[in-house]
């Protein structure tokens, strides 16, 4: 009987979760904020405690190495970040909300001024589109912008890239370009002094997150499959990373 009552205990808190992601996710919740932004990474900003991915597009990992115009290797990630909070400039942000995703953030489309920040990211080739932006996209590219300017790897593909992994960009992309973009050893070192907290994933899929001085941090590889580099524990934290526990 207690086994009984268990898988029935465990059956509504399932519809319970079940019930409340829906009512979340519905249109009914969508929200406005305004506030100047704390900018987590090149789609993710805070305001009021809220974290807020900006929707229909996807900028670079902060980890994430590009190549430039002349072949070097530049840290993409962070220059796009790094771009958006040049840009906001600490401007006041309005973003309306719908909806979250799979780590709980607010889904959102947010304004400068009456400028679109999404469609900004893409046209300046600081972000591909998701989205309804493929034609800032085109412009981006056309115009070399950004990452668009030497070669890289679409952000969706980043973290589970293999040899097979296509690399796109400028019209002459370099043909050393997957040595030096999908070579194994690429983040056995931090990407910028500022992204060292490494990240790893459990054998049961967790994700955790490591500071430098903790148990163990300095034994971890960071080349294999899944592991991460991180710039600071509010980044890790809203893209359903767990601080590793003392």
């Amino acid at each position: 009987m207690d086994q009984d009552r268990k898988v029935i205990v465990e059956m509504k808190h399932r519809v319970m979760m079940v019930a409340l992601f829906a009512v979340i996710t519905s249109p009914a919740c969508a929200a406005k904020l305004s506030g100047p932004p704390r900018i987590l990474d090149g789609n993710t900003i805070e305001i009021e405690q809220t974290k807020i991915r900006l929707s229909g597009i996807q900028a670079p990992e902060t980890d994430q190495i590009c190549l430039d115009a002349h072949g070097r290797k530049w840290t993409c990630g962070v220059a796009a970040r790094d771009e958006l909070i040049k840009h906001s400039n600490g401007r006041t942000w309005d973003c309306h909300t719908t909806g979250v995703d799979e780590y709980w953030r607010s889904r959102g489309s947010c304004f400068i001024e009456g400028e679109d920040v999404n469609a900004w990211m893409v046209r300046s080739g600081w972000a591909l589109s998701s989205g309804p932006y493929v034609i800032y996209e085109v412009v981006a590219s056309k115009t070399c912008a950004g990452l668009w300017s030497g070669a890289f790897i679409a952000p969706w593909d980043w973290r589970r890239r293999n040899k097979a992994t296509i690399i796109i960009g400028a019209s002459s992309v370099p043909v050393d370009a997957q040595e030096l973009l999908l070579g194994s050893a690429l983040l056995s070192d931090p990407p910028s002094s500022e992204c060292v907290i490494k990240g790893t994933v459990g054998r049961n899929g967790e994700r955790i997150y490591h500071l430098p001085g903790q148990i163990s941090y300095e034994q971890i590889d960071m080349t294999k499959p899944g592991e991460r580099w991180l710039c600071s524990e509010a980044e890790a934290e809203a893209i359903g990373w767990r601080k590793v526990a003392q």
